[in-house]
């Protein structure tokens, strides 16, 4: 057993708020209370001044295996994620080949189970992610696949996505969706704007998200399918997913940390660090994606964690790929960009970073009470630390250097510590 004394337990489920102890046993909590007896314990970690909370959950995150592990791959994906406070991943379906069948499916889950945490995969939703014909969504959801995505490319033809939705209806499963339009982007990864025309770069404008939007809002309404719009990047698109949910839609939306904490003019600062898809957009779009935290609107934060190579990502802004990496940063980001400025509180963020998000995936959270998976992260809230180095393969982040408040100090998984400080 496992005793852990004297923390700020923090529960997203029950909204409830105390500082207490705990006592883990066979991957579960076995007892929540003020000032148990832990005597029994093989093991106790001392909490005082640091918060509990449920694990967090990322449900999008990009692990690069197979086939492009010189990125990263799915064991140092998952110890960046438990460095991060994360016990439960949803690895994209980008891989090489992508994860259109059940043999590739099942390698990824296979590897997952080898990590000490919890390692979910998408499937595509179409072959090959070419747009034009589904896998088999049947086949692939009884091999394990948690839902399906083409994330990385939109699906552009209407009845092809209308097909997918429908069938996921049918499962009970959500779809995932990468929302802009490539028939109005120059150049990926930059907004178009001021800093793009400074930079001589026609760049991707707000439309080619929200347009997209805008369309998959109105399939989630005509089929009654769990869509999540990924990675939210524009006012536009915050305005059309609240308004789809007022029509009682079953829309979900994620935002990633960059795009509440930087805005295009960070492409100045940080060149290709600051590329992604979809970009960086402006302060007003920023404000709109904090506002959409802030009221329910965007009912998740996810990092679209995207390891590259440092060779790749030196290469020239326009030819460069994107994407950062976002596990080792996010919490820290939540609690600096979002409660410290009153934004959200502590509580609001965990529901934000562990409960929604297991709930798009029907995961068990059930927070923090008798019974419950022993998956927890122990983290101090206010204290401040420097970004210098990563458990991923991969360096490429904006943040390295940034000195950000919150600090993970534990992440607990099925009971056993799979990250200590």
């Amino acid at each position: 057993m496992t005793g852990i004394r004297g923390g700020r337990i923090i529960d997203p489920v029950s909204g409830r708020e105390f500082t207490g102890d705990l006592i883990l046993e066979n991957g579960t909590i076995k007892a929540v209370g003020e000032k148990l007896n832990l005597e029994s314990c093989e093991e106790i970690l001392e909490a005082a001044g640091l918060v509990i909370a449920p694990g967090l959950v990322d449900v999008h995150v990009h692990f690069r295996d197979p086939g492009l592990t010189y990125k990263e791959d799915i064991l140092t994906g998952a110890q960046a994620a438990a460095a991060g406070g994360f016990t439960t991943v949803v690895c994209m379906a980008n891989t090489k080949p992508v994860i259109d069948n059940a043999e590739t499916l099942t390698y990824v889950l296979d590897k997952g189970k080898e990590t000490g945490i919890h390692v979910l995969s998408c499937a595509c939703v179409t072959k090959g992610m070419q747009g034009k014909e589904l896998v088999d969504m049947d086949g692939l959801r009884v091999a394990g696949a948690a839902g399906f995505t083409d994330d990385g490319i939109p699906i552009l033809d209407e009845e092809v996505l209308k097909a997918a939705l429908s069938k996921a209806e049918e499962l009970q499963v959500p779809v995932s969706l990468h929302e802009e339009d490539p028939k109005l982007i120059a150049n990926n990864g930059i907004n178009r704007g001021p800093v793009s025309e400074k930079l001589g770069i026609g760049g991707s404008p707000a439309e080619a998200e929200i347009t997209m939007v805008e369309r998959d809002c109105r399939l989630a309404e005509e089929t009654g399918a769990s869509v999540n719009i990924q990675h939210i990047s524009t006012a536009g698109a915050v305005e059309a997913v609240r308004a789809s949910k007022k029509r009682g839609s079953h829309v979900t939306a994620e935002a990633a940390p960059h795009h509440f904490t930087l805005t295009d003019e960070a492409v100045l600062t940080y060149d290709t660090l600051a590329k992604m898809n979809p970009p960086l957009r402006t302060e007003r779009d920023r404000q709109a994606v904090i506002e959409g935290l802030k009221d329910g609107t965007i009912d998740m934060i996810a990092t679209d964690h995207a390891p590259h190579s440092i060779d790749e990502k030196s290469k020239p802004l326009t030819e460069a790929p994107s994407g950062i990496i976002g596990l080792e940063t996010s919490l820290a980001l939540g609690i600096t960009e979002l409660v410290k400025p009153g934004h959200l509180t502590l509580l609001e963020l965990m529901r934000k970073m562990s409960q929604n998000p297991a709930a798009l995936y029907h995961l068990p959270c059930q927070g923090i009470t008798e019974g419950a998976p022993a998956d927890l992260v122990i983290f101090d809230a206010d204290e401040e630390w420097k970004v210098e180095s990563f458990r991923s393969k991969a360096v490429n982040s904006p943040f390295k250097g940034w000195t950000l408040t919150g600090r993970v100090h534990y992440t607990i998984c099925e009971g056993k510590i799979v990250y200590s400080l």
